[in-house]
């Protein structure tokens, strides 16, 4: 173990920033996670590895990890899902910041420099005090042989800052990362606004609580953290109906009811994000469940019809987005069905 390792047995240390990795049965890739933030060029970090009910071999390899470097603390807790491993990983956290690593992605060695040196410069300025903003680093995703795929977000061209109300913006037109693993946080405001347990889509959830309370995000352009995408990943799977496509349909209605009243002008967009994601939400329910007996999906329909002249009046709509909304409000399941055999025909369904 080096000096640098070292520095987390020193008496009275501090990390500036503390790193939380939730892993659930991530035996096979949590080691080259880890790897990456031991490699970070600013050492002054602690690593707080949450073993989130693993039944494999992951506590096992914590542990091991946590031997070779006293900057690791391993934690453990019964089966809860990402956000209560992440929320474990808050309270337990000594850093003035927090960020995130899920155990399956990997960070470039300058990740957390570049942010702590982002919010420090920041905070410096005067403009905005530390606990009043976040910071978010560039992201790109790769596939398991860690070849690149297509870029979800771009990479700004110089830092700036992003008020509140125009990061939720994006948010619903999906120009803003909603991800927090690309954002260090200030520890304070974690520990008042935890991440919402038992649904998917935490991240989305927790920008509309935070970012009402705070004066934005800077964003910086530097790249650093790598997503990787793989195969059966239950909300990305092919022709897998994820209970995600109800949450995210819960989060729209979440919108219209608590960011709404903060920011009126926001309301195009918040009926934009309603009709979208329950265009995907219909796009994806099994025929079988289009029923009357369905509250959830009656839910669905009688929104889309309840909204048909802001889905006519939208700017932020595409055509065809407009005309797939208009067939599955009026015609929900033939429009279904004739899009299946349209799939089959091509060779794209099953």
């Amino acid at each position: 173990m080096n000096s640098l390792e070292q520095a987390g047995q020193e008496q009275g240390w501090q990390p500036d920033i503390s790193v939380v990795v939730p892993a659930y049965n991530a035996e096979r890739f949590l080691a080259r996670a880890v790897d990456s933030i031991r490699r970070q060029t600013m050492k002054n970090i602690e690593i707080l590895l949450v073993d989130d009910g693993s039944t494999d071999g992951t506590a096992a390899l914590c542990r091991s990890l946590a031997a070779e470097d006293s900057r690791i603390r391993v934690l453990t807790r019964q089966n809860g899902g990402a956000a209560a491993a992440r929320n474990t990983g808050i309270r337990a956290a000594s850093g003035q910041y927090v960020c995130f690593v899920d155990a399956d992605d990997y960070i470039e060695p300058d990740f957390c420099e570049n942010l702590l040196d982002a919010a420090r410069r920041t905070a410096a300025a005067g403009d905005h005090a530390p606990d009043r903003f976040l910071v978010q680093a560039g992201r790109d995703e790769v596939d398991e042989k860690l070849r690149p795929l297509a870029a979800d977000l771009p990479l700004p061209e110089k830092a700036y800052f992003v008020s509140s109300h125009d990061f939720i913006e994006g948010l619903l037109l999906y120009t803003s990362d909603s991800s927090y693993c690309t954002k260090l946080v200030p520890r304070k405001l974690l520990l008042a606004h935890l991440f919402p347990e038992g649904e998917t889509g935490e991240d989305f959830v927790l920008h509309l609580q935070m970012l009402p309370d705070i004066d934005g995000v800077l964003l910086i352009p530097k790249p650093g953290y790598h997503v990787v995408h793989r195969e059966g990943s239950v909300t990305r799977g092919k022709h897998v109906f994820s209970r995600a496509y109800e949450d995210v349909v819960r989060h729209a209605d979440l919108v219209e009811r608590t960011i709404v009243p903060r920011y009126p002008d926001l309301a195009r967009q918040a009926v934009r994000f309603g009709l979208y994601v329950r265009l995907d939400y219909m796009l994806h329910v099994p025929v079988d469940d289009m029923r009357r007996d369905n509250a959830f999906y009656r839910h669905v329909i009688r929104y889309l019809r309840s909204h048909a002249g802001e889905r006519r009046r939208s700017p932020y709509l595409t055509a065809r987005d407009k005309r797939e909304l208009l067939l599955l409000t009026w015609a929900p399941v033939l429009t279904r069905r004739l899009h299946r055999l349209s799939m089959r025909l091509r060779g794209n369904c099953p």
